[in-house]
């Protein structure tokens, strides 16, 4: 197939870097999803209790930048399976604290555990320094440091 342009899609950053996304996170999917039927920003919820412990929807929001409409679902399905409870703040009504239940814990840690070996495998194809390097640069992109 003859190229009409030269723009270097391949080499164009945002595609690159989504691209990655999707390869580095298809093994790991298939085990939150196929273990435990969650979706991608069920398990991001799920992760954010685990790690940071009693938290509104919105402080996930900000922390995770995930759209608000896709943390309530998320919220919604987790609570129906009863991996996390969902208690009124009394000061303000509108606003949830969510944690997560004994379940829910379980599941994290038997997650959490998957996602650190995960992690390993992917990162040892780079030396400690490539490694350490693209953490960094990766967070400067994402706004994170």
């Amino acid at each position: 197939m003859e190229k009409k342009d030269d723009f270097d899609l391949e080499n164009f950053l945002p595609f690159l870097l989504n691209q990655a996304a999707e390869e580095s996170s298809l093994a790991f999917q298939k085990v939150y999803k196929s273990r435990y039927g969650l979706l991608r920003t069920d398990w991001r919820v799920l992760f954010h209790l685990g790690i940071y412990g009693r938290m509104t929807a919105k402080e996930i929001g900000q922390r995770s930048k995930i759209h608000k409409t896709k943390i309530s679902r998320a919220v919604q399905r987790l609570a129906e399976r009863r991996y996390l409870t969902r208690t009124r703040d009394e000061n303000d009504r509108r606003s949830e604290h969510l944690e997560l239940t004994p379940a829910g814990e379980a599941v994290y840690r038997d997650l959490r555990g998957i996602a650190e070996d995960y992690d390993a495998r992917l990162t040892a194809q780079f030396t400690r320094g490539e490694n350490a390097l693209l953490r960094v640069m990766l967070r400067r992109l994402a706004g994170m440091g």
